[in-house]
């Protein structure tokens, strides 16, 4: 069929659209991503010029990097097997049940995502730790062993599976289970043959993303492995601001880089497998009240295993920063002691609020310009590849990141080690893959047929972006903005190399606390962990009154 003149007019102006969408992105990436970390791999790496990569099979031969690959490996495996376990029935729950207060207890649920990884930490270092509420009622302590990072990172990650899981799982039609039970087949035996199939690619789905995150962590494994167990995000941090070996930290990098990339590529494979698993329903349809014993049974033990899995921990937190009469902890917070800061510690929620604002601003931008080209439907395969990279920051070293951010933005035009703004850029690395997440599924749901008729009118791209799609993504364009607000303001794998010790961040001025004897320090972190608590929650359920229905994942 022959375009007319005005079509291949249009559709020149598409292509020319999709490459501008894509320019500040892609800038944005090479020079805060790709820049330096590769800065930091070269010079581990090189020398006088000259690639070493025999120093490759040199690392890898050294039994402490093979135990810390191992326990990296093992951990998350395990952390990943133990969440679906947990988080599965919850997913059911919240899938299947219409019950009072399940807006709430959703939210209540999904904190714990949004919690930075310095707060996860130290709440269970107030449960399990040295004076923690198990060690005084039974005299039980559980830090600086591995049970303490398993159950943190299933604290950490459970929403994962249930906002993954559930979403999908609220929208498959049970008539065809039912179908199935009235040809004669269990209850067992049609879940496992007709449901469970269906379910398979969102469970690897949100498997994969558990993985990712609990094989990279850090903060959780910082605070609450001590100098047992590390890593390989702790090892980078251990070898480039404590070892000063380089080269090493390189390696460690290259292999957390090969391991993210893989279970990137297939997590976007389980994906692509989800989207066309079942025809879906209304998710508004698929909810009924729980009936019989079993199903209310069910329900109580969710809600067990929430208040103790996910509001215990918080709850003793919140305790212990309460445990100096007159709310001494944080009275404590305003005065200066010449040690840890060099300002009060008070000053580090403005700090952290002014750079997540800034980061947040980064973030949509870039972020939103970057999912407008990959909804295009003109976006070829290098426009789709670049969707995949949008996620490394997520999984690629934040501690790589930040110290590359030093040794690379060090000389004009980009001399940026003693500007404010160094930090909001690393936040905002974080930020932009949830931003696109975000909005890509309600961008996707625009009729094209609409851009594109305003297009041929003689619409510019600029006008049928704020004439078409904002309109029908302000909801959604809130929603990305509260995400990146929420994990820049908890950032601290990058932050902790690039915060000034005159303007530290909240993440950073807690574990700088922490790493200080004395009950004064220790209660102030805690008061400080609850400080941050509390405004990602409440960003959290600002989050979840703009959310709509069929928001399912992350």
């Amino acid at each position: 069929m022959d375009l007319t003149r005005t079509e291949v007019v249009a559709r020149k102006r598409g292509v020319a659209a999709r490459f501008a969408l894509l320019a500040a992105p892609v800038a944005f990436f090479a020079v805060f991503f790709a820049y330096p970390v590769a800065a930091i791999v070269a010079r581990g790496l090189k020398t006088d010029g000259t690639w070493h990569l025999g120093r490759i099979g040199e690392v890898l031969a050294q039994s402490d990097v093979r135990h810390v690959l191992w326990f990296t490996t093992w951990q998350a495996l395990v952390s990943t097997a133990l969440t679906l376990i947990v988080a599965l029935p919850g997913a059911y729950v919240f899938a299947r049940f219409d019950f009072p207060g399940k807006h709430v207890l959703r939210a209540v649920v999904t904190v714990p995502f949004v919690l930075p990884t310095v707060v996860v930490g130290t709440a269970f270092l107030a449960l399990v730790g040295r004076g923690g509420l198990l060690d005084d009622l039974w005299g039980v302590r559980l830090d600086t062993t591995v049970w303490a990072i398993l159950l943190a990172h299933v604290f950490f990650n459970y929403a994962v599976v249930v906002r993954t899981v559930g979403g999908l799982w609220a929208q498959l039609d049970p008539r065809q289970e039912e179908a199935a039970r009235m040809l004669g087949a269990s209850q067992l035996k049609a879940w496992r043959q007709v449901t469970l199939p269906a379910l398979a690619p969102a469970v690897a789905a949100a498997a994969l993303m558990v993985f990712l995150f609990t094989f990279t962590s850090f903060g959780v494994v910082q605070i609450l492995g001590g100098p047992t167990f590390s890593t390989l995000e702790v090892e980078i941090y251990r070898q480039t601001s404590e070892i000063f070996d380089l080269s090493t930290a390189a390696v460690l990098t290259l292999i957390q880089f090969a391991a993210v990339g893989a279970i990137l590529a297939l997590h976007a494979w389980t994906v692509r497998r989800r989207e066309t698993a079942l025809r879906l329903v209304d998710a508004s349809v698929t909810a009924r009240r729980p009936r019989g014993a079993g199903q209310w049974a069910l329900l109580g033990g969710v809600l067990v295993t929430v208040a103790v899995l996910l509001v215990l921990p918080p709850a003793v937190l919140v305790q212990r920063s309460l445990g100096a009469p007159g709310f001494g902890y944080y009275r404590a917070l305003t005065s200066e002691d010449g040690g840890v800061f060099l300002v009060p510690p008070i000053e580090a929620i403005g700090n952290s609020l002014s750079y997540a604002v800034a980061a947040t601003l980064i973030a949509v931008v870039i972020g939103g310009l970057a999912a407008a080209a990959l909804t295009r439907r003109d976006a070829g395969r290098l426009v789709r590849g670049f969707d995949a990279l949008l996620m490394l920051p997520l999984g690629v070293s934040a501690v790589t990141v930040g110290f590359g951010f030093l040794i690379s933005l060090d000389e004009p035009p980009l001399d940026l080690r003693s500007s404010w703004i160094l930090v909001p850029l690393a936040q905002a690395l974080v930020g932009v893959p949830f931003v696109v997440r975000t909005m890509l599924p309600v961008l996707r749901a625009v009729d094209v047929r609409l851009r594109e008729a305003a297009s041929v009118l003689g619409a510019s791209p600029w006008r049928v972006w704020r004439e078409v799609d904002l309109p029908m993504v302000r909801r959604a364009l809130l929603i990305a903005a509260g995400f990146a607000f929420a994990v820049s303001l908890g950032e601290f794998g990058a932050t902790v190399f690039i915060a000034r010790p005159d303007n530290p961040t909240l993440p950073v001025a807690v574990a700088r606390l922490l790493g200080r004897p004395g009950d004064l320090n220790y209660g102030q972190a805690m008061a400080l962990s609850t400080i941050l608590m509390v405004v990602c929650a409440v960003a959290l359920l600002v989050l979840e009154r703009l959310r709509t229905d069929r928001t399912g994942e992350f």
